[in-house]
């Protein structure tokens, strides 16, 4: 069974997204909103994809980071760069500028209203067996 990352660090988000994703999509979740163990999973090989929220302030080594440096450090590093990342976002962003600021390879825009069309765009990028 492969293994979402999801980094999110608000109560109501983490829950909606796990139901999705382990009742609709039949995958295993793992949580944070710790930057530095984002950093080690990812490293660790434990996570087959990594889906993001926007989060507020966050740090790592003691710098100030946001998703887009999140994604640009998993993106830039060789041990977790074949990791897909998938960005959550409410705001009203234009979609393939923003992907190739990020260097994501995927977002998702809430509030999700198709679960299935949201499983399928997490699945479409998970590696096959």
């Amino acid at each position: 069974m492969k293994t979402v990352l999801l980094v999110e660090e608000d109560a109501l988000g983490v829950r909606v997204f796990s139901k999705i994703l382990t009742k609709r999509g039949r995958l295993n979740v793992k949580r944070t909103e710790n930057v530095e163990e984002v950093m080690e999973i990812a490293q660790a090989g434990e996570a087959d994809l990594i889906l993001i929220n926007i989060l507020g302030n966050c740090s790592y080594q003691g710098k100030a980071v946001g998703v887009i440096t999140i994604t640009q450090m998993l993106k830039a590093n060789p041990k977790t760069a074949h990791l897909p990342v998938i960005i959550v976002t409410a705001a009203a962003i234009n979609r393939e500028s923003f992907l190739q600021e990020t260097g994501a390879d995927d977002c998702i825009f809430k509030p999700v209203i198709d679960h299935q069309e949201c499983i399928n765009q997490i699945k479409a990028l998970l590696p096959s067996d």
